[in-house]
């Protein structure tokens, strides 16, 4: 089987790499030569445990392909996938001109029925819009090819993506025709032999699930956010109410530790859109904007709890960030919390010092050299006032204390992900301030 997914960005090349390793013959296209380029020379433009090795793999066995020309490849392939990106306009709603652009391409050059497959995130009524843009470039030519479009979206966790491709909670297919059903069953055939579920809905369902899904997770975290907040005003411990309530089938335990918020490219983008979404439609989605709010406000409270510790005189302070992407695995820094602690000490007159595993080139790339980019996890601590953490990466967990105390001039640890014994740094000198 031969398909073409357009968009070799963290989703398209992560599901094309994946697709290959499963047998399929697959073309990843992109308009952005350099990064074509880059990927045929074996650089990998994303960092994504396990993804390297396998896209050098499927290249070397001849399953995996790249160029920047759909249209030589559009009519030996039986199913073109859009993975382009979403990104959010300023009011809040997705810009849908890559998916549309893509969908041109297809009407443009299709000479035989194709399916194109939509597995960026968009909202509700997208597919009927790319149905229109395909109709309108074939009248163009006045051709009458059949052709049917599929809602895929993607579940993929950074920092866990392969192995979700690989090993699916669910697999979410929303098709409006058998032809389009038989092409995406025969595509996902391996995964219904491994007994994953693979769901079939009609498209307008299919787009709503992934909102859905990622907002459910969304709000879980603001609430557990919210409850900390208020555990800290009343003396109650939010590492017990979330096992108390976590214990709870009906609830679960998953999603529900507190932090300094959420951020990446899925949780934020998508609650915005989905708010956006119903707006549009008359309706308003009055508990996701919550959840929105309590997560502005979130990114705030390690800063708004270390302004609070010196009395609001932070100017000429020394403070060390651990952690800069907005989750650890990855190096993405959209949405992350860092970026807002970082901008607000800076406005302080604080002296910043950083350090994260991987991400210290994306803070470069985003935000040049206002800040020390140490060279390890220790060396971020030379005369710091204070130690922030931000992203609780495995490095981070059990670090020397006596180290860390000779380093610093003065002992404030702020943990905004709750991965420290409070008890512990306590009884070896430190002011510990968690969340809840």
């Amino acid at each position: 089987m031969n398909i073409a997914i357009v968009g070799t960005g963290y989703v398209g090349l992560v599901s094309g790499t994946c697709f290959a390793e499963m047998g399929i013959d697959v073309t990843c296209v992109d308009v952005d030569e350099r990064k074509i380029n880059d990927l045929l020379a074996g650089k990998i433009p994303i960092y994504e445990p396990g993804l390297e090795d396998m896209v050098k793999r499927n290249v070397q066995d001849g399953r995996l392909h790249f160029t920047t020309d759909l249209t030589s490849i559009i009519n030996n392939v039986e199913l073109v996938f859009s993975a382009v990106g979403t990104p959010p306009d300023e009011d809040g709603s997705a810009d849908l001109q890559y998916v549309l652009n893509v969908a041109r391409q297809f009407g443009k050059y299709i000479t035989k029925y194709n399916v194109l497959v939509t597995k960026s995130t968009v909202p509700v009524g997208t597919a009927t819009l790319i149905k229109k843009v395909i109709k309108e470039e074939l009248e163009k030519r006045n051709a009458d090819i059949e052709f049917d479009v599929a809602s895929n979206p993607e579940f993929l966790k950074e920092g866990a993506a392969v192995k979700d491709f690989m090993s699916p909670d669910r697999v979410v297919v929303g098709v409006d025709s058998v032809r389009a059903k038989e092409l995406m069953s025969r595509i996902y055939r391996p995964f219904l032999l491994n007994n994953f579920r693979v769901i079939f809905t009609d498209i307008p369902s299919a787009e709503m699930i992934k909102y859905a899904a990622n907002s459910m997770l969304a709000t879980r975290i603001s609430f557990m956010n919210d409850i900390a907040n208020l555990c800290e005003i009343v003396g109650a411990d939010v590492n017990m109410v979330r096992k108390g309530i976590g214990s709870d089938k009906r609830i679960g335990n998953k999603f529900l530790y507190p932090g300094c918020g959420y951020g990446g490219s899925c949780f934020p983008k998508d609650v915005k859109a989905l708010i956006k979404t119903a707006q549009q439609n008359g309706y308003q989605m009055k508990v996701l904007q919550a959840v929105e709010e309590v997560n502005q406000y979130q990114k705030t409270v390690v800063f708004n709890k270390l302004k609070n510790y010196y009395n609001g005189k932070l100017e000429g302070k020394t403070i060390t960030v651990w952690g800069l992407s907005f989750k650890p695995e990855t190096d993405d820094m959209r949405e992350a919390t860092s970026l807002v602690v970082i901008d607000l000490l800076l406005q302080e007159k604080c002296k910043v010092k950083v350090y994260d595993p991987i991400a210290m080139t994306e803070c470069r790339r985003r935000i040049g050299d206002k800040v020390y980019y140490a060279s390890d996890m220790y060396d971020a601590l030379s005369d710091s006032d204070a130690l922030l953490l931000l992203t609780e990466w495995k490095q981070f967990r059990l670090p020397d204390w006596n180290s860390v105390k000779e380093k610093m001039s003065s002992h404030l640890v702020i943990d905004g992900r709750n991965i420290f014994e409070k008890k512990e740094l306590i009884d070896a000198g430190f002011d510990y301030f968690g969340i809840g």
